[in-house]
């Protein structure tokens, strides 16, 4: 049945031929004779004898009009030079006729000269030939119904390299895709991982990009950008340049090769950056007879230079002697002789013509031998042997072929020829062989030296973007990290001297356990600068995401520690001050402490939620590619890290507002409590103008460094000042008048002010208030000298008292002295009086001043004429009396003893003034007075 099937076919194939002539003006009776001949063909029995001619179809152009004759002409010396050599050799038992069909490159005369062959001439064992693809493509598809086999020197398109289609095609050139693995073979040598392709949209070239496609993915090279033209590349090339090609393979011939290097010229697609690969079989000069563009010879040649072309070796450039007993170069010599004997030009495919006659020779000597031990083997019987065993025969043995010929080895794989792939470079006007690659030992072999980029080094295949972390600077960090260690070493001290003069009285009264606080939260505002210049480039992504999250709890908690303690200070003082009613009203530190850690429990609540619900997360952000600095051929993206998250604004607004209600917060409290003068007690100006310049601070730092995003040594810079200069100032004002105070006025320091309250009717609903007066203190010097004479005066009102209680004594014994006692220290009395007023400021001073420069030498015992003039004694127990001593003895008394108990000092005002001019001094109720008058 397949018998049946294969004959039907060679009929259907015959018949269209024989249509197909009488179409071209062949009567129909050379059909018939045509049909007859196909039918019984010739003897068989041609390989029992020895000198046999054995015929040989060879097809080719030959018509100097037709497309690719030139090649055809240059091919016939090669082929008789074969003939000779093999019948020179004496190892061949026949010869070898060749008879050349000319095809014209074209397909109907293509097809009638396949036919005259089959119908006029000799049994032909074999085809030879087929130059353009077209023609051999359709005499290829009909061979296996003639059970002939052709073997071609010329046809490169890899269209014949289907085997379902072309059983019986093999060639000795290497086809077209051929190149392929040759090509990706020397992208690996380069490490080249990406490319890109330009291919002219004609089907020879667009199969060899297909081809090269499937072998680019077996290797695992990507292909960035695959672009197709029919007359105008330019804006191919342009894509290709902005997807970042750099290694690009070309398929398009030498006439649109010109508009390509004229199109990279112009996009300036050359030079070191660059590599391109085009096919290698392009006509010498190529650029010169081609050049249809607006670039100049000068200008193609500059975009030429170092490209690299791909194509078959055409001689073998291995000094070793091949079936023919000659060298490749042996026969090239002897070649040119002949050729140019005959006037012909040179074609490139003549070592493959030659090689396949030699492939003929040795396939007709394996064939010969195999039928003639088969009929010997069968000598009994009747041996016969169709075309169809013979074409199948002859199939088998040339896949076996392997010889050295001139082109190299000779081989097949599936009818295609396992060749030698050349490597030039375009160096200087000229093509250089730079390598080869032999597709039999797939090896490339790249010949030292020769290849000459532009550039250092190779081109890189893409633009490699090296990633580049904008970081703090080293330097920067250092600086600002030696101003923080400073910082911390100044609270450090400051926490030391609060710690070691925390039972002075002027410590003492500003809270020392706060002002620990203060100093505190100022030290992890400071420790806080660390971790903000640390980046990437010292940790890792994972400890970076929880560096995050660390510097913003030290921060705020260390925010809400020093500022929370200084509003908890002016809380107190507005609380004592700020009472109308003048109760007594004790406030502790462990009540301070408890507003400091409710404070303190909000800043956690938040900062919990925040971290559960939407973590700090390490994000990257990536800029545009920067040129290198350093003029390498590689790109710069730079990166940088930020601590973010889902819904950064809303946690920021959170934070910011929450300080800003505190930060408003103590500036009412200073704002309340800026007139209470005592500094021990009082840090309203210093809290005041804290808040002050945080606050400017905070909002130019927040803006800048919202500005400065992109720009890591900016930001951290006004960061890390905005952050010293808040801590420094704030803890600069809070200790270091005190320790001025400490150091300049140590006595001043541990006195108590004097407080002035005075209550003034503001409304109409006699509400009244406070206000608290200072003691001038416009003169220090003036103030040391009073304070002398007032401890002297103090010392004499000491004696005089004591006088004072004899004298009383020595009354309540002798009742007819008081005449005498009265009248010699009434006058001393007043003395003591007028000595009392000097505290009361300038008046005081002068009366005092006036009172002793008219007496300073009073003396106790003396006594007043008029007392001594009057009349009777009177009674000492009248009210009168009474009276006169209360008068006397109460203001003595009182300044006297209560400094001893705990009462007010010599700085307080007169037993005359009002009681409400001091609040240590109430009115004496009633009793009080008997109690006295008693003494």
């Amino acid at each position: 049945m397949a018998s049946s099937w294969r004959d039907c076919r060679c009929e259907m194939i015959f018949l269209s031929g024989c249509l197909l002539m009488s179409v071209l003006g062949f009567q129909p009776v050379l059909a018939k004779v045509c049909h007859d001949y196909s039918r019984h063909g010739l003897d068989n029995n041609w390989y029992m004898r020895d000198g046999e001619k054995l015929p040989i179809m060879v097809l080719m152009p030959m018509n100097e009009s037709a497309m690719m004759s030139g090649i055809s002409q240059g091919i016939e010396p090669a082929v008789q030079l074969a003939i000779q050599h093999i019948r020179e050799s004496r190892e061949y038992s026949f010869s070898l006729i060749t008879k050349i069909y000319d095809t014209e490159c074209d397909n109907a005369k293509g097809l009638r000269a396949f036919f005259d062959a089959i119908c006029y001439g000799p049994k032909h064992l074999m085809i030879f030939g087929g130059v353009c693809p077209s023609v051999t493509s359709i005499i290829a598809e009909s061979l296996e119904g003639w059970n002939l086999v052709q073997l071609s020197f010329a046809a490169t398109t890899p269209v014949l390299a289907d085997k379902k289609k072309y059983p019986n095609f093999f060639r000795t050139v290497p086809s077209d895709n051929a190149v392929n693995p040759a090509v990706v073979k020397f992208l690996n040598f380069y490490n080249w991982s990406r490319v890109g392709t330009l291919t002219q949209d004609v089907q020879r070239f667009s199969e060899v990009r297909n081809d090269l496609t499937n072998e680019l993915e077996k290797a695992d090279i990507q292909i960035a950008d695959t672009e197709s033209f029919s007359n105008d590349p330019c804006v191919n090339v342009k894509k290709l340049k902005d997807n970042d090609v750099r290694i690009i393979i070309g398929q398009f011939d030498e006439n649109l090769a010109a508009k390509v290097f004229c199109c990279a010229y112009n996009l300036n697609m050359y030079g070191s950056k660059y590599q391109w690969i085009i096919p290698g079989w392009y006509q010498g000069n190529w650029w010169e007879q081609a050049n249809s563009t607006n670039c100049t010879t000068k200008k193609l040649l500059t975009a030429m230079e170092g490209y690299i072309s791909v194509d078959f070796e055409p001689l073998s450039a291995k000094q070793k002697k091949g079936i023919s007993g000659m060298t490749p170069q042996e026969y090239a010599r002897e070649y040119n002789r002949e050729r140019e004997q005959k006037g012909v030009e040179t074609s490139k495919f003549h070592g493959f013509a030659y090689d396949g006659i030699w492939v003929i020779a040795k396939t007709f000597t394996r064939v010969m031998k195999i039928l003639r031990d088969k009929e010997r083997q069968d000598m009994y019987h009747n041996f016969t042997v169709d075309d169809r065993e013979v074409g199948k025969l002859v199939l088998d043995v040339m896949n076996e072929t392997n010889f050295f010929g001139v082109t190299g080895q000779v081989m097949f794989r599936n009818g295609e020829r396992m060749g030698t792939i050349r490597f030039t470079q375009f160096q200087e006007g000229q093509e250089v062989k730079v390598g080869e690659y032999n597709a039999i030992a797939d090896v490339l072999d790249l010949i030292n030296h020769t290849i000459r980029f532009q550039g250092v080094e190779p081109p890189k295949d893409r633009t490699f973007v090296r990633l580049q972390r904008r970081q703090i600077n080293v330097p920067l960090y250092s600086i600002l990290s030696t101003i923080t260690i400073l910082g911390m070493l100044m609270a450090g001290a400051f926490l030391f001297f609060n710690i070691k003069n925390r039972n002075h009285r002027l410590i003492k009264m500003s809270s020392p356990y706060m002002n620990n606080l203060i100093i505190l939260g100022g030290m992890l505002s400071y420790a806080s600068i660390f971790l903000f210049g640390l980046d990437g480039s010292f940790v890792s992504d994972k400890e970076f995401e929880t560096l995050c999250t660390v510097r913003t709890w030290i921060l705020i908690v260390g925010y809400t520690t020093a500022f929370g303690a200084m509003f908890a200070k002016t809380w107190r003082v507005h609380a004592i001050f700020k009472n109308v009613k003048m109760k007594k009203k004790i406030i502790k530190d462990q009540k301070l402490f408890i507003i400091v850690g409710g404070m303190l429990l909000i800043d956690l609540c938040i900062l919990i939620c925040w971290q559960i619900v939407d973590p700090l997360k390490r994000t990257v952000e990536e800029y545009s590619l920067e040129a290198d600095p350093q003029g390498r051929d590689i790109a710069i993206r730079p990166f940088l890290e930020h601590c973010e998250n889902t819904h950064m604004t809303i946690w920021l607004g959170i934070v910011y507002a929450y300080k800003g209600l505190l930060m408003l917060f103590g500036c009412f409290l200073a704002w309340e409590t800026r007139n209470v003068s005592i500094p021990a007690l009082n840090d309203s100006k210093y809290i005041g103008m804290s808040v002050y310049n945080v606050g400017i601070m905070c909002i130019i730092g927040a803006a800048v460094s919202f500005l400065t995003r992109d720009q890591p040594n900016v930001q951290f810079c006004i960061v890390a000042l905005v952050i010293i200069f808040c801590s420094t100032i704030t803890l600069c004002l809070v200790f270091v008048p005190k320790f001025i105070t400490m150091q300049t006025n140590p006595d001043a320091a541990t006195q108590n002010r004097r407080l002035k309250l005075t209550q003034n009717q503001k409304k109409e609903d006699s509400k009244t208030s406070t206000s608290v007066t200072s003691v001038n203190q416009a003169n220090t010097s003036r103030l040391d000298g009073l304070q002398t004479d007032n401890h002297r005066l103090r010392m004499r009102i000491t004696e005089l008292d004591k006088e004072l209680e004899e004298v009383t004594m020595q009354l309540q014994d002798t009742p007819e002295k008081t005449p005498y006692i009265k009248q010699n220290h009434y006058q001393d009395v007043n003395n003591i009086l007028s000595i009392r007023n000097f505290t009361d400021g300038k008046d005081g001073e002068k009366s005092l001043k006036n009172h002793l420069e008219q007496k300073p030498q009073a003396q106790w015992g003396s006594m007043d004429p008029s007392r001594i003039s009057r009349g009777p004694l009177e009674d000492i127990n009248s009210p009168e009396h009474i009276q006169r001593r209360l008068s006397l003895q109460l203001p003595i008394l009182h300044h006297a003893y209560l400094p001893s108990i705990g009462g007010v000092d010599a700085s307080c005002s007169s037993p005359t003034g009002s009681p409400s001019s001091s609040p240590r001094h109430r009115h004496m109720p009633p009793s009080y007075r008997v109690m006295v008058s008693g003494l």
